[in-house]
C-alpha cells in the first residue's frame, strides 16, 4: 500500500539541503555584519570581514585547483588563520586536517603522506618541525606561511608564499557550494591508537553542523558569547566550537598557549562567557600569581573533558568563579558526546555525595541518538547498578565517518551497530555513566591522548633495557602523567633521568614519562606484564 505522506512529496532543493556548518557563518555575517567574530591580541574582526576572509581563502585554494577529495593540512596556533581555515577550506569541498602542535617530524610526515595532503599551512613558529617532517614525507605540498603579526614570534619559513599575500589573491565575494552531501568529509583528525601509526578520523559535514546545535545547548550559551580559546582548535576540531560559535554570532577571543596572565586578561576585559580544556587549564587558572591574576564580577562557564579534576580543585574553581561542566568523548565523537547535567535536586547533597556526582561522565549529548554500556563480547547491555563494568558505546549522528584508508579497523570500531570506544565503564541507575578503566590503555594527559605503547616500544630501545611498561599516574595539573617502569639488562648503570631523556629523545616531549621506577615487572604466568598492578604502584610514585 503506497504511504500517502511519501506520494508525490519527494526531496528537492525547496524543503531539503544538505546540512553543514558553513551555512552559520554565511548568517552570522548576513545577520550580524558589524559584530567583532575574533579578538587576536589589538585586532577586532568583524563577521563581516571574517566570512569575507574565508571565501577569499576559499577562492585562492580554488585557483589552485583545490576541491573535492584533496586535503589541506594547516598547523595552526589558536589564531584567526586557524578559524578561516575551518571554513575556507572546505567551502571548496576539500578537507580539513589540523595537525597537534606538539607532535614530532617522523608523525607530522606520516600524517602528511597518509593524508595526501596537497596544501600546508603552517605557523612559522612550527617552522622548524615542519620542515624536517616535510624532508621525511614523500608528498610535495603547496607551501604557505603564516606569520602572526599580533601576538608571534618571527620564525622559520618554509618558503616564499605567505599566507595573508595568499589571502588577497582570493575574491571576496567567492561564490562557495554547498556539499553535494552532507555525508562528504569536512576535516580530518588523527588519533592515538594502540600501534605505533595514528588512525585518521574522518568527520563529515552533518556530524559537524549537528554538533554545533550540540554544543551551543549543553553549554548554555546564549546569543552573543565570548569564548576564550584555551582549548587547542586542532583537537577534534577544537570540539567544533570553531563553527559552533557561528551559530549564534560570538566572539572567539584567540590566544597562542594556555598562560595565567593572558587568559585572566581576556576574561576580565573582554568579558569571556565561556571556555573549554582539561584540568590543566584550571590548575594554571589556581596557581596564578597576585600579579597575574585579574577581579572579574561574572561567571565564566568552564566545559572541562579528560579526567575529572580531585574535588578541592572543583570548589576551588567555583570559588574563583567559574561554572564547571564535565564533559566526555572521544576524537571519534567530534569531541564531546557526554555531558554531566547537574539536577538542582543534587545541591541538597552533602560535600561528599556531589563530589561522586561530578565526577560521572553523565548523559547523552543532546544531538547524539544513543549511549549504553555493554558486554563487547555478547553486545548484551550490563545492568544499571553502578558496578558492572562494560564497555561504553555511542550510536548517532555524531559519530565520525570512520578512520582513512583502514577498513578493518572502521569495521571492528562500529562492529554489532555501535562505536566502540574503548572505554569501560559502568551505568549508573539514573543512566548516568561513569568511566573506571581504558581498555586500550590511553593516558589522557592535558586533554591529549598518549599511546603506552608507542612510549613502551621507545624505552624499549634503549640498549640498557631488558622489559618497560607505561601506565597512568594521577596528576593534580595535567589530569594523568605518563609513568614507566622499567627493567634493566644486568650490570647496567643506567639512572631515570637516562631514560627520560632517551624518550625525549624520540618523541614528542608532551608524550615522555615524568616518572621511571626501576622493579621487576609484575607478570601472569604467561609472562603477560599485569598492568593493573603497576596502576596502584604509580599512585605512590
Amino acid at each position: 500500500m503506497t504511504n500517502p505522506y511519501d506520494a508525490g512529496l519527494g526531496k528537492t532543493p525547496a524543503n531539503y539541503q544538505p546540512l553543514t556548518p558553513l551555512v552559520f557563518l554565511e548568517r552570522a555575517a548576513a545577520v550580524y555584519p558589524d559584530h567583532i567574530a575574533i579578538i587576536h591580541g589589538n585586532a577586532h574582526i568583524s563577521y563581516e570581514t571574517f566570512y569575507a576572509r574565508a571565501r577569499q581563502l576559499a577562492s585562492a585554494l580554488a585557483a589552485r585547483e583545490i576541491g573535492v577529495g584533496d586535503t589541506v593540512s594547516v598547523m595552526l596556533s589558536n589564531t584567526p588563520s586557524m578559524l578561516e581555515a575551518h571554513y575556507g577550506v572546505p567551502m571548496t569541498g576539500a578537507v580539513l586536517h589540523s595537525i597537534n602542535t606538539r607532535l614530532d617530524a617522523p608523525n607530522i610526515a606520516f600524517m602528511l603522506d597518509h593524508a595526501e595532503a596537497k596544501v600546508v599551512i603552517c605557523d612559522t613558529e612550527f617552522g622548524d618541525v615542519m620542515k624536517e617532517a616535510l624532508s621525511l614525507a614523500k608528498v610535495k605540498p603547496l607551501l604557505i606561511d603564516y606569520e602572526d603579526t599580533e601576538l608571534g614570534e618571527p620564525g622559520t619559513r618554509l618558503g616564499d608564499l605567505d599566507y595573508d599575500d595568499f589571502i588577497s589573491e582570493g575574491d571576496a565575494y567567492y561564490a562557495w557550494a554547498m556539499p553535494s552531501d552532507e555525508w562528504n568529509a569536512i576535516s580530518l583528525n588523527y588519533t592515538s591508537g594502540t600501534t605505533g601509526n595514528p588512525k585518521g578520523v574522518v568527520y563529515h559535514h552533518r556530524g559537524a553542523a549537528m554538533m554545533c546545535y550540540g554544543n551551543t545547548i549543553a553549554t548554555g550559551m546564549g546569543q552573543h558569547p565570548v569564548y576564550l580559546w584555551t582549548l587547542p582548535m586542532f583537537h577534534c576540531n577544537g570540539w567544533c566550537f570553531p563553527w559552533s560559535l557561528s551559530v549564534v554570532a560570538g566572539t572567539h577571543v584567540c590566544l597562542r598557549a594556555v598562560r595565567a596572565k593572558p587568559m585572566y586578561d581576556a576574561i576580565a576585559d573582554h568579558k569571556v562567557t565561556h571556555l573549554s580544556g582539561a584540568p590543566f587549564v584550571m590548575s594554571v587558572l589556581l596557581n596564578a600569581s597576585d600579579e597575574e591574576k585579574r577581579d572579574f564580577d561574572h561567571q565564566v562557564a568552564f566545559n572541562h573533558a579528560a579526567a575529572p579534576p580531585p574535588a578541592a580543585v572543583m570548589a576551588a574553581m567555583a570559588d574563583a568563579g567559574f561554572a564547571l561542566t564535565h564533559l566526555y568523548g572521544l576524537t571519534e565523537t567530534y569531541g564531546p558526546a557526554t555531558l554531566n547535567a547537574w539536577r538542582p535536586a543534587w545541591d541538597t547533597l552533602s560535600a561528599e555525595e556531589r563530589s561522586k556526582k561530578r565526577i560521572r561522565q553523565g548523559v547523552r549529548y543532546p544531538t547524539l541518538e544513543d549511549l549504553t554500556v555493554m558486554n563487547p563480547d555478547t553486545m548484551e547491555k550490563t545492568p544499571a547498578d553502578a558496578e558492572t563494568i562494560g564497555e561504553v558505546m555511542f550510536r548517532g549522528n555524531i559519530v565520525m565517518k570512520g578512520y582513512l584508508k583502514n577498513e578493518k579497523a572502521t569495521k571492528e570500531a562500529f562492529a554489532g551497530g555501535w562505536f566502540h570506544s574503548g572505554d569501560l565503564g559502568v551505568m549508573h541507575p539514573d543512566g548516568y555513566i561513569q568511566l573506571k578503566d581504558r581498555s586500550k590503555d590511553i593516558i589522557i594527559s592535558g586533554g591529549e591522548n598518549i599511546s603506552s605503547i608507542e612510549v613502551e616500544d621507545t624505552i624499549y630501545k634503549h640498549p640498557d633495557v631488558l622489559s618497560a611498561a607505561v601506565v597512568a599516574k594521577p596528576d593534580p595539573k595535567w589530569g594523568e602523567t605518563p609513568c614507566a617502569f622499567v627493567e634493566l639488562r644486568e650490570g647496567s648503570k643506567t639512572e631515570a633521568k637516562d631514560i627520560v631523556a632517551w624518550c625525549r629523545e624520540h618523541l614528542a616531549h608532551f608524550k615522555c614519562p615524568r616518572y621511571v621506577v626501576f622493579v621487576d615487572l609484575p607478570k601472569t604466568s604467561t609472562g603477560k606484564i599485569q598492568k593493573f598492578k603497576l596502576r596502584e604502584l604509580a599512585k605512590d610514585v
